[in-house]
């Protein structure tokens, strides 16, 4: 089984990261390397890219831009948030496959990214066409099933925990004017990130004072009560707040009140109104996930052997699997990589864990600490050029010829899914 010869295709999906482009460096890297890899395609567009054919030569690329994709944050491959659900996209998947060829399928990213892939693996062989797909994980909000943690999230946490650490100093030197500041998050259902910058937190006087996260409901007036606690205690007060926190009633702050925005905008008009001071928000938005000046050299070595492993593992005849991280055991950090079924990852959501959050649900626990200590170390290397800013690779893109027919989807999908 493990002679299969043919095309590989290299696809990124959902939500870019810091890393993301580590993965496909290290996947294609170890292609090159390997006899039954012929010609290696990327899809300009992610998923979109395959059904529009919009396939390039990434053998045209130049050796020295394929190294330095480890050094580029977001999606060099160009990606997309489009859900394959209609089987006349998957059809179309796979007569895009056979007509190139393609006998490997690698796609990196996280949880609707892995049930695109299982649908795909799925297809091909109810048509009897013979390929090998595996999944590489990316995910910054930290939530894919089945690894200890997600290539992406280390660097977004290294990026926001020191955001915190210097908005904090600002919060702490303008005290008597603004007495709050909240501090928004990526995180709609887990609180991965939120969490992650309480590393922050090395004094008791440092901020986040308090961080709140969607696993551990609170009510508003227990918000009000744990600010004024802080005010008491520090004269001053700093909210890390996942965009997906909810009340008592499992309902969205970001709802509460006809909509006033994100979670941070109802809680700057919640304190302002019940505790009676200025507050101010801050939120990194994007930038929080491609933040390459600043990565994780944990997260580029980790997702780049993700990427690595994936091929090998897909050479050596397995497929229809995601590669995973395992945290192995031992007075120093190490980890090596498993794999899960994509089927598992698809169905499954990671939470925080109960001992991560501490007891009165508005901060965490010192084993949420140990966790992420390891995956912020070190600073991953970046080209800099004359003006001092960063140098980022854009890939060549020389499209293939196309083989197929025009695709004619059925309707605009709405655009979703990670």
């Amino acid at each position: 089984m493990a002679d299969l010869r043919g095309n590989a295709l290299f696809v990124q999906s959902g939500g870019p990261s810091a890393v993301i482009n580590s993965s496909v460096s290290g996947a294609v890297q170890e292609a090159l390397e390997r006899d039954c890899f012929e010609d290696l395609y990327g899809a300009d567009g992610g998923l979109l890219g395959v059904l529009q054919e919009e396939l390039f030569d990434l053998r045209k690329e130049r050796a020295d831009d394929i190294e330095n994709l480890k050094r580029t944050p977001s999606a060099a491959l160009g990606s997309c948030r489009y859900k394959v659900m209609k089987s006349a996209d998957l059809e179309r998947i796979v007569e895009v496959f056979k007509a190139h060829n393609v006998r490997y399928f690698f796609c990196a990213g996280g949880n609707d990214s892995m049930d695109a892939a299982d649908q795909v693996a799925r297809a091909a062989t109810g048509s009897g066409y013979e390929m090998r797909v595996m999944g590489l994980p990316n995910a910054v909000e930290n939530d894919l099933a089945h690894t200890d943690h997600a290539p992406g999230y280390g660097s977004a946490v290294k990026c926001n925990a020191t955001a915190v650490m210097e908005a904090g100093r600002d919060n702490e030197a303008l005290w008597a004017h603004e007495g709050c500041t909240v501090m928004e998050f990526m995180g709609r259902k887990a609180g991965w990130i939120a969490a992650g910058t309480g590393l922050a937190r090395r004094g008791d006087e440092d901020a986040p004072h308090l961080i709140y996260v969607p696993e551990r409901p609170v009510s508003s007036d227990r918000i009000a009560d744990d600010v004024r606690e802080c005010l008491r205690r520090y004269k001053r007060c700093f909210i890390a707040a996942a965009e997906g926190i909810r009340n008592e009633n499992g309902e969205l702050f970001s709802s509460v009140g006809g909509g006033l925005g994100g979670a941070a905008d109802f809680l700057r008009a919640f304190v302002e109104k019940e505790v009676g001071i200025k507050v101010s928000t801050n939120r990194l938005g994007t930038a929080q996930r491609s933040a390459m000046h600043f990565a994780s050299l944990t997260d580029v070595q980790e997702a780049t052997e993700c990427g690595a492993a994936a091929v090998r593992k897909a050479a050596g005849g397995q497929s229809g699997h995601m590669v995973t991280l395992v945290h192995e055991s031992g007075p120093v950090y190490r980890s090596s990589t498993g794999t899960a079924l994509l089927a598992d990852v698809a169905k499954g959501e990671r939470l925080l864990p109960d001992e991560f959050i501490n007891e009165a649900g508005n901060g965490v626990t010192d084993a949420m600490r140990e966790y992420v200590k390891p995956l912020v170390r070190g600073e991953a290397p970046i080209n800099v050029g004359p003006d001092g800013l960063p140098i980022y690779v854009r890939l060549a893109k020389r499209l293939v010829p196309k083989k197929c027919a025009q695709w004619a989807p059925e309707s605009q999908q709405a655009l979703g899914g990670e």
